[in-house]
């Protein structure tokens, strides 16, 4: 939008979203004029001085970042949240039917983050006669568990294994994030001794600062561990896998907010800091290619994979991954097969994932959903004998304690969340990551908006977030009547097919024998049509 120069001027010392509270600065003077010459308007005086007043309030105050950004003004949001829940829900937290997550789940994560009561009166609010409900089995015997710390250890047998909670901050670049966004995630994780990736836009100093663990992200471009023409450079990925907050390295095959796209982040965005840690040219096109130059075939991935962890002095080492043609994740397979290198991990991205910017044709229609990526990938593992050697990560709209052992019935071991801990961080959703003008200070490089997130109080509802989360997954846990959430399965959790019918999920989905597809089964329609057509020397299709 056309912006005046005396006008960008002006609102570079004072932000047009003051405007309220400048307005109510010259009100003030004007009325105060007015009473001292006509001895008249006092009481307007006195309103417009409470106002400015309040202004000077919000801009200093910690706790609402949206009164940071837009005093005064934005106490309208905070009016209607106060007048009834159902307006808070519609007006202030969004009724966009396209958006990620619904009401239910945003206000869930609002109140674990701030730690307020999360208790409801009157029962459920789902219709448990609806097709789709879904529902855990109960004990009548429940168990006692002593912690809600649940961990998983991730590369055993390596001189570095990772023990993960089993719930972490998913992929978020700083760049895609502010650092203020990235200073509160990475304090939080260390509070709590989470996980927290890097995204792909590599290790920034804002990671470093407070010491949080850290899964590095290695996407196409390699940034952090690049040569100046984009490819992959053995020196720096050593250097920075080898530093002791580092304790994975995650290989981006893909994202499931746009699998198959590359990115570009314009010149103008490419900041000195942002440069720094992407080890790229400032104020020029930092590119993300749609594939790697460091492997071509599935073979090559595999000692790839190999190479760094040798690289990282033997610590965890696997791929992210929304699936998409099954015969090139059964490609690599049987690459894992024919080398003997199998990654310490894999993370199942679903379609459901958010991204700050992606064309709509690829967050609505490219890319398998998480329950049928997640069930493919478990399935192969556990049918080429691999499930022990490999952990599952999964994410994709995992908000609640019931996602998380939803997704573990499915065969995960741990999952992490995006979103859920944005919101942790105040994002209100208003969808305008892409432009600059976030309204919290979650996802803009804008110094002074930013300065809304402050890092120590949204620190610590991010620790809250994720510990209030995981105390409610100890309550199912112990419900079900078991001692870790890794115990579910498929048989614990049912899901309502029709008005008469329910079935649970084990009688449901396809699930694949302990070394099936070794012994020449091919257990259901997607192996019977993919599993020929899969080489471990190429990812493309091969002909049967």
């Amino acid at each position: 939008m056309f912006m005046p120069a005396w006008l960008g001027k002006l609102n570079e010392q004072f932000p047009l979203r003051y405007a309220a509270w400048l307005i109510s600065g010259i009100g003030f003077l004007l009325s105060a004029f007015v009473w001292v010459a006509f001895h008249t308007g006092g009481f307007v005086a006195l309103l417009f001085l409470i106002l400015v007043g309040l202004g000077f309030r919000d801009t200093q105050q910690k706790r609402h970042s949206v009164l940071r950004n837009y005093p005064v003004i934005g106490h309208i949001r905070f009016l209607l949240e106060f007048i009834r829940p159902e307006i808070r829900q519609y007006f202030i937290e969004g009724d966009n039917e396209a958006a990620p997550f619904s009401r239910q789940q945003r206000s869930l994560v609002y109140q674990r983050a701030k730690g307020d009561q999360d208790k409801r009166p009157f029962g459920t609010q789902m219709d448990v006669g609806a097709q789709g409900y879904e529902w855990i089995n109960h004990s009548i015997a429940p168990t006692k568990l002593p912690t809600h710390d649940f961990r998983v250890l991730i590369g055993e047998g390596l001189p570095h294994p990772y023990s993960a909670s089993v719930f972490n901050i998913s992929a978020m670049s700083f760049g895609a994030l502010s650092a203020n966004a990235i200073l509160a995630l990475n304090a939080g994780a260390k509070a709590g001794r989470f996980a927290h990736d890097t995204g792909e836009g590599s290790i920034s100093r804002h990671h470093r600062q407070n010491g949080g663990d850290l899964i590095w992200e290695i996407g196409s471009g390699y940034f952090g561990c690049r040569n100046p023409d984009g490819t992959f450079n053995e020196d720096k990925f050593a250097a920075n896998a080898r530093e002791p907050q580092v304790k994975m390295i995650e290989i981006k095959l893909s994202q499931g907010a746009k699998p198959g796209h590359g990115g570009v982040l314009p010149g103008p965005k490419v900041t000195p800091e942002i440069a720094e840690a992407r080890g790229v040219t400032a104020w020029e096109d930092c590119i993300s290619p749609a594939s790697h130059s460091a492997f071509s075939t599935p073979v090559e991935m595999m000692k790839f994979i190999g190479r760094l962890r040798d690289l990282s002095g033997g610590k965890p080492v696997g791929f992210k991954l929304c699936i998409g043609h099954p015969w090139e994740w059964f490609a690599i397979t049987k690459a894992m097969l024919e080398t003997g290198i199998t990654p310490n991990f894999i993370v199942v991205d679903g379609a459901e994932g958010g991204t700050g910017a992606a064309p709509l044709e690829f967050t609505d229609h490219v890319g398998a959903p998480l329950q049928e990526g997640l069930l493919l990938v478990h399935n192969t593992l556990v049918g080429l004998g691999l499930r022990d050697k490999v952990k599952i990560g999964c994410a994709g709209k995992v908000i609640s304690a019931f996602d998380i052992v939803r997704m573990m019935a499915l065969g995960a071991d741990w999952c992490n969340s995006a979103r859920g801990f944005m919101f942790a961080l105040g994002c209100i959703q208003s969808q305008s990551c892409h432009t600059g003008h976030c309204p919290t200070g979650v996802t803009t490089q804008d110094p002074q908006r930013q300065k809304a997130l402050v890092v120590p109080s949204k620190a610590d509802r991010v620790l809250q977030y994720h510990e209030n989360t995981l105390k409610a997954l100890k309550e199912l846990v112990q419900a079900a009547g078991l001692s870790h959430p890794g115990e579910v399965t498929a048989s614990h959790i049912v899901r309502r097919c029709n008005d008469h019918q329910v079935k649970l999920l084990a009688n449901l989905l396809p699930f694949v024998r302990q070394g099936a597809l070794l012994d020449g089964e091919m257990p259901h329609e997607v192996f019977r049509l993919y599993w020929r057509m899969a080489s471990a020397h190429s990812f493309a299709a091969t002909p049967e």
